[in-house]
């Protein structure tokens, strides 16, 4: 029994060690900023790139597991596909969804549960949460309005 376990350890080690070869999900690239939107206020700027920034920006501050396959791979996945939806650092440059921030923060589906234990910061008290609500909706416009 305690030789199986000790196989099932070592190729454990091994399959971690090969996937840290796979190359994606090291690219931890932040081009340029080309341009932001006009913010209503510093304070919603000031709130948005504490809880969204991370991944709708070109400011994103790539933690160290960011380097560790397979958690490297989520985390590439999740900031790729944040900046697809929505990148202030690239206002007017492609599509932008701006008009959804207010109802995925409204619907608590931003940010992602998953984030919140690694990023505490972006944690908003109710007050922060309003304040970020009503910014977003006057930066971008909101798509409930708009039906």
């Amino acid at each position: 029994m305690g030789n199986w376990i000790g196989r099932g350890a070592l190729a454990a080690v091994v399959l971690f060690g090969l996937i840290q070869l796979v190359p994606y999900g090291r690219d931890h690239s932040n081009p340029p900023v080309l341009k932001e939107p006009e913010w209503d206020s510093p304070r919603t700027r000031e709130l948005f790139f504490q809880t969204c920034a991370n991944c709708h920006s070109y400011e994103t501050e790539w933690p160290w597991y960011a380097s560790v396959a397979p958690v490297s791979w989520l985390v590439q996945h999740d900031v790729e596909e944040g900046r697809e939806h929505l990148n202030v650092s690239r206002w007017g440059h492609g599509k932008q969804h701006g008009d959804e921030a207010a109802k995925m923060v409204r619907e608590g589906e931003m940010p992602p549960w998953f984030y919140l234990p690694t990023h505490p910061e972006a944690r908003l008290d109710e007050a922060q949460q309003r304040e970020l609500l009503h910014g977003l909706v006057a930066t971008f416009g909101d798509e409930e309005e708009e039906h």
